[in-house]
C-alpha cells in the first residue's frame, strides 16, 4: 500500500454534540468579533461621501448598473446610525427581505448548534426561483427607476 494513499486508522464517526457546540461558539465569536470591527470601521467611514476606503461593487463599477446588493453599505451605515428612513432609501428590498431572511438562518445555526444539531439552510428549487426572481425583478426596477 503507498503511503500516500492510507487509510484513516480508526472508524470515522460522527462529532459529538459538545463538539459541535464547541465549533458553533467559536465560529459566532469569530464572526461577531469580524462584525464588531467591521461596525467599527464603517461607523467612522460615510459611504454617502466619495473617496472613502470601500469595497466598490464590482457590477457598477464595470457597468454602470445596480445590482440587487448595491447600497447595502450604506444601508448599514446609515443602519449604525439609527437612520432607519435613509437605509430604506438606499436598498428597500435588501433591509426589508434580506436582513430578516440572514437574522432567521443565523438564528436558526445558533439555536441548533448550541444544542449540538448541525443546520443546514437549503432551499427548494421554488425557493432559489422566488429568491432570483425578487433580485431580478429589484435590479431593472431599480435601474429603471433611477
Amino acid at each position: 500500500m503507498n503511503p500516500a494513499q492510507s487509510e484513516p486508522v480508526g472508524p470515522v464517526t460522527a462529532p459529538t454534540a459538545a463538539a459541535i457546540r464547541r465549533r458553533t461558539v467559536r465560529v459566532a465569536a469569530l464572526g461577531l468579533a469580524g462584525g464588531a470591527l467591521g461596525s467599527v470601521y464603517l461607523w467612522h467611514t460615510d459611504p454617502h461621501r466619495p473617496g472613502q476606503v470601500l469595497l466598490p461593487c464590482p457590477l457598477k463599477m464595470t457597468t454602470g448598473i445596480l445590482c440587487p446588493l448595491c447600497g447595502g453599505t450604506r444601508m448599514a451605515y446609515d443602519l449604525l446610525h439609527a437612520d432607519v428612513v435613509t437605509a430604506f432609501h438606499d436598498n428597500m428590498v435588501l433591509l426589508t427581505l434580506g436582513v430578516p431572511a440572514l437574522a432567521y438562518v443565523v438564528g436558526s445555526w445558533l439555536n441548533a448548534g448550541l444544542r449540538g444539531r448541525y443546520f443546514r439552510p437549503r432551499l427548494s428549487a421554488r425557493g432559489n426561483a422566488v429568491v432570483l426572481g425578487i433580485a431580478a425583478v429589484w435590479m431593472i426596477a431599480r435601474n429603471l427607476v433611477g
